[in-house]
């Protein structure tokens, strides 16, 4: 197997680098996941729609939507949901799901001013290379008064269980994803990239620097992912 950047990003983040990795992980992405987080993200994709308190009529952004799987989850409120992912694979492998889908770079949202009543994006900003930015995009497109949920890997909140974890997600998640994935060395990326990851307060003072206000989180599975949501 090569090591090339179609196989795995740097943490350095280069566009091309992510994307190019995530379309090569396309294909099986969904159940890798799955497997990965324990049969968990089904559950945290629900609350994620929960925490976003959507009604029939809005508009919603699916920012990083990926295979759009987290896409077809918020529809289910009534509310009209536009899956968005720079990743072409990733789009294309969720193409039987009936939900728009949008080519867009998170640095640089191809939406007007004021769009979306709502916006989430679910394990993707920190893939982003330019956190500040990305969410300033996220503020620029949400209405006066809209709401913004982010789910993202965190960091689990007692002690002993964040340090089997860390050591689980280094050593195990490689190996794990070397029985069910497409690119199992692309999770070694993914691996060092939530250890690398801002803590549930670091990434709440981010949210609140980017001019969001009623910034909290919750926190799901003992702290392994965790749901920020704020106001624009």
């Amino acid at each position: 197997m090569g090591t090339g950047a179609q196989d795995r990003a740097s943490l350095e983040k280069d566009p091309a680098e992510v994307a190019a990795m995530f379309d090569g992980v396309a294909k099986r992405y969904d159940i890798t996941n799955t497997v990965l987080s324990f049969g968990q993200d089904r559950g945290w994709r629900r609350k994620t729609r929960k925490a976003l308190a959507l009604k029939p009529g809005d508009i919603v952004l699916d920012l990083a939507a990926g295979t759009a799987v987290s896409t077809v989850e918020l529809a289910s409120s009534g509310a009209h949901c536009i899956a968005a992912d720079f990743s072409l694979g990733m789009l294309k492998a969720g193409a039987h799901r009936d939900v728009p889908k949008v080519a867009a770079d998170a640095l640089a949202l191809p939406f007007a001013d004021q769009s979306f009543d709502a916006a989430t994006i679910s394990f993707g900003l920190r893939n982003v290379q330019d956190v500040p930015k990305a969410l300033a995009e996220l503020r620029r497109v949400l209405k006066p008064g809209g709401r913004l949920v982010i789910c993202e890997f965190s960091t689990p909140t007692v002690g002993p269980f964040r340090t089997v974890y860390m050591e689980y997600l280094m050593k195990a998640l490689p190996a794990v994803a070397t029985k069910v994935a497409s690119n199992p060395v692309a999770y070694v990326y993914l691996a060092e990239s939530i250890r690398a990851w801002p803590d549930q307060f670091a990434l709440g003072d981010l949210i609140r620097e980017a001019g969001f206000s009623q910034v909290r989180w919750q926190n799901l599975t003992g702290g392994i992912a965790a749901i920020h949501s704020a106001v624009r």
